[in-house]
């Protein structure tokens, strides 16, 4: 039967992947797939009030991620962290899944930021905040993700001050950490991060904080969609410092390499591919670079689509692929950000999505897509 989508009818596919959990990480790769929250639909919260998280949803989709082999990064952009998730829900994020990781064996990291911080805040406040969720963080067990931070941003005069709060952090961490440069596209607060808002400035701060602390840094995650410039910052980097690529436009060929190197990953577009993902690189283990190629390159138009202008709101179409996939019953997230996306997207999104065999149960999301249209007046 076909489904009456706003593009046009559409006759969905009939079997999925099969793509099996198999337990063990890829060998040639470190894969983390950030990872969304799922929100308690029946919680009477408003648009601005606290996030309401449905915990045996939210952790169960980690063991989903980590059943694959995929480390989970957690509380970061994908999480809706600043977007509907305060520092209160992350913090309580941070402690319950890095709790399920270690009864369950799986690699975590983890986001640390300045966002418990309300209004304007000084450079020594800053710096406090980055404190406390560190200290948080690394008590958890799970690595820090040094992510970038509004307030910073909004209280740095130039590159020096970004020089100086980084290495008043780095100096304190006890384990290497990954240092996180989110684009302005994933965060507007974020224009000008690292002193300027020309990147060629901007990349020569980063590489000079990554320079004075190679022993403090395990890896950089650059989230810019500009596959030129990771791959010049990736061939920059002091020895033994990785590049988790964070371009969900060109992850394919970052991940593939070249003669001169290759990214890890660290990925939104991983929450929903992630089984996919992890076959790929498992077969990108054994050398085959084409066959890995062959696997992920047709998943770039979905994450395209999902990732673009305004590229923050991704995380909606992340969460409509959840709920069609069945790793949750619901399509509602913190904040009411499901409103984010029209119909349309939502409609390609799952268009392209079931062309790539990602629904284990093709007939569920193809009856919840048609309860999403009857929702908004059509659908047959």
């Amino acid at each position: 039967m076909t489904i009456q989508l706003p593009q046009g009818p559409y006759e969905p596919r009939a079997t999925p992947l099969d793509l099996k959990p198999s337990g063990a990480p890829p060998a040639s790769r470190t894969v983390f797939s950030a990872a969304h929250v799922v929100a308690d639909p029946y919680a009477d919260v408003g648009h601005d009030g606290p996030a309401a998280v449905d915990w045996d949803a939210t952790l169960a989709f980690r063991r989903h991620l980590w059943s694959h082999g995929l480390g989970v990064a957690e509380a970061m952009d994908t999480a809706q962290r600043g977007m509907g998730l305060d520092w209160t829900g992350a913090a309580e994020l941070i402690r319950r899944s890095a709790a399920e990781a270690r009864s369950v064996g799986g690699r975590i990291a983890c986001g640390v930021g300045t966002d418990q911080l309300d209004g304007p805040a000084t450079l020594p406040e800053v710096r406090a905040a980055f404190e406390e969720q560190l200290a948080l963080v690394e008590e958890s067990g799970a690595q820090p993700v040094l992510m970038a931070s509004r307030a910073l941003a909004a209280a740095a005069d130039g590159p020096e001050d970004y020089l100086e709060t980084y290495a008043h952090l780095l100096r304190q961490t006890t384990e290497p950490v990954v240092l996180h440069w989110l684009g302005p596209m994933f965060d507007p607060a974020l224009d000008g991060y690292w002193g300027s808002t020309d990147l060629d400035a901007a990349t020569e701060t980063f590489l000079r904080v990554i320079a004075e602390h190679p022993d403090k840094v395990d890896g950089i995650k650059i989230s810019l969609l500009d596959a030129g410039r990771e791959v010049d910052v990736r061939r920059r980097l002091p020895g033994g410092v990785r590049c988790y690529t964070g371009d969900d436009f060109h992850y394919p060929e970052l991940i593939a390499g070249d003669d001169r190197g290759f990214s890890h990953a660290l990925l939104g577009i991983f929450d929903p591919l992630g089984p996919l993902a992890a076959h790929a690189v498992r077969v990108l283990d054994t050398g085959d670079v084409a066959g890995f190629r062959a696997l992920l390159d047709p998943t770039v138009e979905l994450s395209r689509h999902l990732f673009r202008a305004p590229t923050r709101f991704y995380k909606t179409g992340v969460v409509l692929l959840a709920w069609l996939a069945g790793h949750q019953e619901h399509f509602t997230m913190v904040g009411g950000l499901q409103s984010a996306r029209s119909l349309p997207h939502l409609a390609t999104a799952y268009e392209l999505a079931d062309r790539l065999g990602l629904f284990p149960d093709p007939e569920l999301a193809e009856s919840r897509m048609r309860a999403l249209l009857a929702v908004h007046g059509g659908g047959r």
